[in-house]
């Protein structure tokens, strides 16, 4: 189980791990150890997720969301692959975290008088300064 905070805590038929051969240097370790991880969450089908988080997520998550509502991470810097899964189930919970914060709503604000007055007087002085360069006529 992955507890994310006091509510949320995501089960372990949730997430699917597969250890795959890592690319880059390494040596012969790279050719005979699978130590990069495939973390695959169904975030669409959780029940510990409520549907805003959910969408969140999706927005949060990008390229890594499947058509079919997973969120897949790949994780390959370490040669370890236990510190490589340890690695790929923080960054998932660090992406539910996120997600599970609302934005705030913006409020629209209207530009005071004063400060529309000061930036047509600013424009003004800086036509003056250009339209003094120049040739006379």
């Amino acid at each position: 189980m992955l507890r994310i905070t006091d509510d949320i805590a995501i089960e372990d038929w949730e997430i699917t791990e597969q250890f795959v051969r890592s690319s880059g240097p390494g040596g012969q370790n790279v050719n005979k150890v699978s130590s990069a991880v495939e973390l695959r969450f169904e975030a669409e089908r959780s029940p510990s997720l409520p549907d805003p988080v959910k969408r969140r997520l999706r927005r949060l998550a990008g390229r890594r969301w499947t058509k079919d509502g997973a969120l897949v991470l790949q994780v390959s810097s370490e040669r370890s692959q236990a510190r490589n899964r340890e690695i790929a189930r923080e960054r998932l919970a660090e992406l539910i975290a996120k997600a599970l914060v609302a934005p705030k709503r913006r409020i629209p604000t209207k530009v005071s008088a004063n400060q529309k007055r000061k930036r047509v007087e600013a424009k003004k002085a800086r036509s003056e300064v250009k339209e003094g360069r120049g040739w006379e006529r």
